[in-house]
């Protein structure tokens, strides 16, 4: 063979075959297990992981979720409790500066010789502990955020996913009601939405499992599942349009398989880094959503706590003691910011249309 190879040019590329040599067998199984497989999800997860923003942004939301778990179980103060010494009210504990005591605390401590645990943040105008009150809503608004997220994208998906594959009329008349949702003012509609519901709810709840909730935040997951969804069930919708024309799905209905299996196993999976990536940046719009609705008065109800009632409650004395606005609102910067940087990583990472 080499001996029919043609003489090489002085500035030819031509392979001299001839210093080649087949592998042997045991170089073929070196090389299987030197190669290592890789998945779409691996190889996304190891270029989120070289994006300092986003590595950044998963530590402070580890950190905040292991300081609003922990914090409750190492400080002795609940979110609804008034500050009191030895049994009895300490009325000289109202709006108290960050890691100080009331004169009663002082004395208590000096007759006694016991130390009490430090008030970080100080108190609140009712001379409640203001770093409990602070955790408590970041619980809360975390909470919202991460259900109304879901439940955005599970009527999302499902919507997009009908509309896209069943094309035609359906896809039509489904499309013309997003725009009609889509075109309602949000905020207006959010507003008299919560209200309507809080109203109508509070009846209805009353000796159920939901009543521990309240009826302020069964209204704000029902606002999410009513109006937040139309976004994602357009970007479902759109990827499916492409995904659907690929021949393996023409394969999986050429074989007579059902349109919801090639939805859940053919077309869905090649549309999650889209809707990963939809989801993590949905939870900082619902939280930003949640604080202003209760700054405005209609998100959870008192006693408990969030981010947005706190800034409220604190914006009436903020001449006086403008920390207790300051506090609620870094925390609110911190989880949208730290969120929004985890989105635009995860899109980087996974979105094949970024991918170098």
């Amino acid at each position: 063979m080499t001996n029919d190879m043609p003489k090489k040019n002085l500035l030819s590329s031509q392979i001299n075959l001839g210093k080649f040599s087949p592998a042997s067998d045991e170089e073929k199984r070196q090389q299987e297990v030197m190669s290592k497989s890789t998945t779409f999800f691996k190889d996304g997860m190891k270029k989120l992981m070289r994006n300092p923003l986003a590595v950044g942004s998963i530590v402070v939301l580890i950190l905040l979720i292991l300081t609003i778990t922990i914090a409750p179980m190492i400080i002795p103060y609940g979110y609804e409790e008034i500050n009191n010494v030895g049994g009895r009210r300490d009325r000289g504990a109202n709006n108290l500066a960050p890691f100080t005591y009331s004169e009663a605390e002082l004395k208590w401590m000096e007759e006694t010789g016991e130390s009490r645990f430090p008030h970080i943040f100080g108190t609140d105008n009712l001379g409640r502990d203001y770093f409990i009150r602070v955790i408590y809503g970041t619980r809360v608004s975390l909470v919202v955020g991460f259900f109304a997220s879901i439940l955005v994208m599970i009527i999302g998906v499902l919507y997009g996913s009908i509309a896209g594959y069943a094309g035609g009329k359906v896809d039509l008349i489904m499309m013309r009601i997003c725009d009609i949702i889509y075109s309602l003012p949000d905020l207006l509609m959010v507003i008299l939405l919560s209200v309507v519901l809080s109203e109508t709810l509070g009846e209805a709840i009353k000796g159920t499992v939901f009543a521990s909730l309240g009826s302020n935040m069964l209204a704000l997951f029902i606002v999410f599942g009513l109006l937040y969804w139309v976004g994602m069930a357009r970007l479902v919708r759109g990827q499916i349009l492409t995904v659907k024309e690929n021949e393996y799905v023409l394969a999986a209905r050429t074989i007579g398989t059902r349109p919801s299996r090639i939805l859940r196993k053919h077309i869905l999976p090649n549309c999650l880094s889209v809707i990963i990536i939809s989801v993590a940046l949905q939870v900082p719009s619902a939280i930003f959503t949640e604080s202003y609705l209760s700054f405005l008065g209609l998100g959870v109800s008192a006693p408990m706590p969030s981010l947005g009632s706190l800034a409220n409650a604190a914006r009436g004395a903020l001449t006086s003691y403008p920390y207790q606005l300051v506090f609620p609102a870094v925390v609110i910067c911190l989880i949208v910011l730290a969120f929004n940087l985890l989105g635009d990583g995860l899109r980087d990472a996974f979105d094949p249309k970024l991918r170098r």
